[in-house]
């Protein structure tokens, strides 16, 4: 899966660095002093990479929390996300890394005991308020456990604190790790989900739906806490015979009333993300949609997108309880 790695000369010695050489031992390495040597520079075609991404083995040495964007939140009023990996083993077209980074290269922070001091830290500022953690941001939170350990390794930090909430954010069916340890009660895993003709064209090297669903229900039988997470909402003209499809699929197999939380979202972007996705995909479908822009942001036309916000979520509604109902606002 890995051909390359590349690893800073500072942590070549690291613990966990050594540990993921091991996974790859026919790998070719490449030591160097700053993974932006590697990841940054301009002459680089993210499409191209994607076929064959390298795994950097970094260390980040500041801001390993940062504060949520207003309206990214599941109802709390302290919202922050941390990147422990840049760039997602997926390849689904819609997704804004492809916009907004240089690279499709995976980087990796190992360096993770600095960024659970600062978790630690937060929650501190607040020990009577609920602190809410995103890790799924520039990555898919569990896709790459078998050789990050991430969630294995943040859980038992999580478990720890009274006042923190972690979501996991994933697409994935990587969940052997949790499934083999204690729940952590304030800890819920959010599977993204979208119709199947929409993941067949939109969502290359995804696990299908039916697979994440199963996985999803599979955390829930054991008492895991789950999110649905229906976003990005993309346009076909049957949209609500698909979205009804899918909600009809879910709440087959998953406990409605069980969840934690529910979100929908539109189809978004900045502009100068977008521009640059559609010159990597000028045949891309997904990119000749009904969109406009507006403020900086491409999306659907504003008549469409409050007609499938509202008609997603009247569906959605059948199911769930209000109280679990997140829209997007970003």
């Amino acid at each position: 899966m890995i051909d390359t790695l590349y690893i800073e000369s500072a942590i070549e010695q690291h613990p966990r660095v050594a540990t993921i050489r091991r996974r790859f031992p026919q790998a070719r390495t490449v030591v160097c002093e700053r993974y932006g040597e590697v990841f940054n520079p301009k002459a680089q075609n993210f499409r191209l990479q994607k076929q064959h991404p390298a795994l950097i083995l970094a260390e980040k040495y500041q801001k390993f929390v940062l504060p949520a964007p207003a309206g990214y939140g599941i109802g709390g009023q302290r919202n922050y996300y941390f990147s422990h990996m840049l760039n997602c083993l997926y390849d689904c077209r819609y997704c804004f890394l492809q916009g907004m980074y240089q690279s499709a290269n995976y980087v990796l922070f190992v360096n993770y005991e600095d960024f659970q001091e600062q978790i630690r830290q937060t929650c501190l500022q607040t020990p009577d308020q609920d602190v809410y953690f995103f890790s799924g941001y520039d990555c898919d939170s569990l896709a790459f456990e078998p050789v990050t350990d991430f969630a294995e390794q943040f859980l038992p930090v999580f478990a720890e604190l009274p006042n923190a909430w972690l979501e996991l954010r994933t697409k994935s069916t990587q969940i052997r790790s949790l499934l083999n340890r204690e729940v952590v009660p304030r800890c819920l895993v959010a599977f993204s989900l979208s119709p199947d003709a929409v993941a067949d064209k939109v969502e290359a090297k995804a696990p299908n739906v039916a697979k994440r669903i199963e996985a999803a229900a599979k955390l829930q039988q054991q008492g895991w806490q789950i999110g649905l997470r229906f976003d990005p909402l993309i346009y076909q003209h049957d949209y609500r015979q698909q979205y009804r499809a899918l909600f009809e699929q879910v709440f087959a197999a998953i406990d409605a009333q069980a969840l934690h939380s529910v979100s929908l979202g539109v189809f978004r972007l900045p502009e100068q993300y977008f521009k640059k996705m559609h010159k990597l995909y000028p045949d891309e479908k997904l990119f000749a949609s009904p969109l406009q822009t507006a403020s900086g942001m491409v999306s659907y036309r504003a008549d469409l997108e409050q007609a499938m916000m509202a008609d997603c979520a009247q569906m959605l509604l059948e199911y769930i309880p209000h109280s679990a109902y997140f829209p997007c606002t970003l």
